[in-house]
C-alpha cells in the first residue's frame, strides 16, 4: 500500500510539472544530472570512469529498450524537447521545466563523444554554462531518471524524446510515463 501510495504521489507531482514543461521560451537551463539511485529499466553499453578528470567521452552511445540512444559519460539518458528550434542558440525549457528537464552541460569548448555522429555543439545558458546540443538542438536530463540506462522520460507529454546516435529524435519507443 505505501508503494502505491509514493507511486501515485510521483504521478501527482510529474502532471502538476507538466504544464511547466510545455514549452515557455528563454535560456534558463542550469543544472546537470541527478545523483540519486533507483532500479534501471534499461543498461547502458558500457560503464565510464567515476572519476570527473578521467578523459571518457561527455557523450557516448549505448543500448537500451528503444535501441541505442545517447548517453552522458556516466550513462544517463539524455533527451530532446520538441519545442526547442534547431539552431536558434536557446533553450525553450525554462522555468520549473529546468528543475524535471536540466541542461547537459560541459566545462569543455569542444566535448569528447564516442560513438555520437551527429554535429556536437554547445549554447549559452542564462547563467554562463554551456550546454550541449547535437545537431543543433540542446539536450537534457530527465530528473527521474535515476540510474545509468533509466529512459523514463521517453514520449513524457509527447514533447521529450530520446536521442538517437545520428542526432535523431526517437519516436517510436515506447514511452517511459
Amino acid at each position: 500500500m505505501k508503494k502505491q501510495l509514493g507511486l501515485g504521489l510521483s504521478v501527482l507531482a510529474l502532471a502538476a510539472a507538466i504544464t511547466a514543461c510545455g514549452g515557455t521560451t528563454g535560456t534558463t537551463p542550469t543544472s546537470s544530472a541527478p545523483a540519486s539511485s533507483a532500479p534501471s529499466s534499461a543498461a547502458p553499453t558500457s560503464a565510464a570512469p567515476s572519476s570527473p578528470a578521467a578523459a571518457a567521452a561527455e557523450l557516448k552511445t549505448a543500448a537500451s529498450s528503444a535501441g541505442q540512444i545517447v548517453v552522458d559519460g556516466k550513462g544517463m539518458s539524455v533527451y530532446f524537447f520538441t519545442k526547442d528550434v534547431k539552431d536558434s542558440g536557446t533553450s525553450a525549457c525554462a522555468g520549473a521545466c529546468v528543475a524535471m528537464w536540466p541542461a547537459v552541460t560541459t566545462a569543455s569548448a569542444t566535448p569528447s563523444v564516442d560513438g555520437v555522429t551527429g554535429t556536437i555543439g554547445t549554447i549559452t545558458t542564462a547563467d554562463g554554462k554551456k550546454q550541449l546540443t547535437i545537431n543543433g538542438l540542446p539536450v537534457y536530463y530527465f530528473a527521474n531518471d535515476k540510474a545509468p540506462g533509466d529512459i523514463l522520460g521517453q514520449g513524457f507529454s509527447g514533447v521529450w524524446y530520446l536521442v538517437s546516435p545520428t542526432g535523431e529524435m526517437i519516436k517510436g519507443a515506447a514511452m517511459g510515463y
